[in-house]
């Protein structure tokens, strides 16, 4: 595992392995058996702020190709990964004024959805450049993330593009060319431009037509995404270190009461005393982030759930109701019935 990337960190958002999981059931294999062998609740996937961990992600990458014995599911993979799929990172870069304007946004952004690849922009004599480096030492889904990455590009670059960018560009890549087969569905993709064993995994197009105007541009759009990106972004960096394992940990639960410091320092091999000490050294502590994390949860709950309030206060870790809703009203400045009746609109009942 690379230094730059710790197994604890969110890697990426539950939905793109709930579409991982859905692609793998139309080929045959079973969903539900995958995310039991890694032991990964399913109803998880279905909470919009989950983020997966990289431990969590490999299995579920790993268990999958075992299953489907598809050499290419990363490009099958990353072709349902559509425009919609990114959500705000997708909406911040196509609301951009240019091609050079978006491709800087994604570079900005990008770690928001795919956090264990680096991507990076930049000219290179007449060419423009798309690089990608993986951030983890996982040999055996090296492949799989840079084909899942480079087929969802080559999507949203169809839909807005048609084949101008690639009539003269390239994709070069940085390992051996695969089997007939498996070759045929990159000439599918990326016609004959598609070139193996190089120094570096990328897409190349003329940097003439980086000034190619966006069909879609929308100042006020963008600048709404990029704050909402600025958001993910602040989320991200607050999952880092101690605090953020923390946060994953309690984040991780779905159906039973979340833990108390002795289960969470237990979880992380560490003593309770030392978990405390690590977050104070982090200026924080863990009634912070465990009240941060119940707060979150609440309202996702609330507004998505049919739930009585009092099996929400359980789920939440309180014994007794009354201390969930004193909890709630400083939170919001309102009751948990209240919120709920506000916001009923927002959320569909479970």
């Amino acid at each position: 595992m690379s230094d730059s990337l710790d197994l604890h960190c969110p890697a990426i958002r539950a939905h793109y392995v709930e579409i991982l999981g859905q692609l793998l059931e139309e080929e045959g294999g079973r969903r539900d058996a995958v995310f039991a062998a890694v032991g990964l609740a399913a109803d998880r996937l279905l909470h919009p702020d989950t983020l997966l961990t990289v431990a969590e992600f490999v299995a579920v990458c790993r268990e999958a190709l075992k299953q489907s014995r598809d050499p290419a599911l990363g490009l099958a993979f990353g072709q349902r990964l559509k425009f919609t799929t990114h959500g705000s990172l997708s909406q911040a870069a196509i609301s951009c004024a240019t091609i050079e304007e978006a491709l800087r946004t994604l570079a900005k952004y990008f770690s928001i959805r795919f956090a264990y690849i680096d991507l990076t922009f930049f000219v290179e004599g007449g060419d423009a450049v798309i690089q990608l480096d993986m951030r983890h030492d996982f040999d055996d889904l090296y492949r799989f993330n840079v084909e899942a990455v480079l087929a969802a590009l080559m999507d949203v670059n169809q839909l807005l593009f048609g084949k101008r960018l690639m009539l003269d560009g390239s994709c070069r890549l940085a390992y051996p060319a695969p089997e007939p087969s498996h070759r045929a569905r990159y000439a599918a993709l990326f016609g004959e431009s598609a070139h193996f064993g190089q120094p570096a995994n990328q897409l190349r197009f003329r940097a003439d037509l980086l000034a190619l105007p966006m069909a879609l541009h929308n100042p006020v759009a963008r600048r709404l995404a990029e704050a909402e990106c600025e958001v993910e972004l602040a989320r991200l960096a607050r999952h880092q270190g101690v605090a953020g394992r923390v946060r994953s940990v309690l984040e991780s639960v779905t159906r039973d009461p979340l833990p108390g410091l002795d289960a969470v320092a237990d979880q992380l091999h560490v003593s309770p005393r030392t978990l405390r000490r690590q977050l104070k050294r982090e200026g924080t502590g863990f009634q912070a982030l465990l009240d941060e994390v119940r707060a979150m949860r609440a309202r996702w709950l609330l507004t998505r759930t049919s739930q009585s309030v009092e099996v929400i206060a359980w789920q939440l870790g309180y014994s007794d109701p009354s201390n969930f809703g004193r909890a709630f009203r400083k939170w919001e400045r309102c009751s948990p019935s209240a919120y709920r009746a506000e916001h009923r609109g927002q959320g569909a009942s479970a």
